[in-house]
């Protein structure tokens, strides 16, 4: 690190003052940096994923693989229709979205809001901490089964891709 300077306290400091001797000022800067690089680094990561959805159309055959659960089955999995969905809200088209993956389409809206708590979080210098009890995770598995179930029926068709 650099040498060490005694505080007004008397405490050693790793801090090297800068030229005006605001040597925490820098420290608070790449604290900020270092607290901002993980929700940018996934915001960095997930605009990439959605470009590359939004160039490659996923309804034109061969450039994504096929849902090996459909593949096998002919039943849809409750991420089917997901990059159809991404696609089609990647163009703005959010009624040909919400129809390919309902689910899916809620997700990005709810990414996008925890994404914007984690990152003022983290501006403020506070850890995202998102805790759900099991019953909520219980709830959550228990509503993608409905939706899972009622898209592979007849009257639910029209929540299938």
């Amino acid at each position: 690190m650099g040498p060490a300077v005694t505080g007004p306290s008397g405490e050693e400091s790793s801090q090297v003052p800068g030229p005006q001797g605001h040597g925490s000022v820098l420290k608070r800067r790449t604290g900020l940096v270092s607290r901002l690089a993980t929700p940018l680094g996934i915001l960095a990561a997930v605009t990439a994923a959605f470009a590359y959805v939004g160039t490659v159309d996923p309804n034109d055959p061969g450039h994504y693989p096929v849902c090996p659960l459909l593949k096998l089955t002919g039943v849809f999995c409750p991420g089917c229709g997901g990059l159809r969905s991404a696609h089609a809200f990647i163009h703005g088209d959010l009624g040909a979205a919400f129809s390919a993956n309902a689910v899916a389409t809620t997700g990005y809206f709810l990414f996008a809001a925890v994404w914007v708590l984690w990152l003022v979080r983290a501006w403020r210098g506070r850890p995202l901490r998102i805790g759900l009890a099991p019953a909520w995770w219980w709830g959550i598995g228990a509503l993608l089964l409905i939706f899972t179930v009622v898209r592979n029926l007849p009257f639910g068709s029209a929540l299938a891709p």
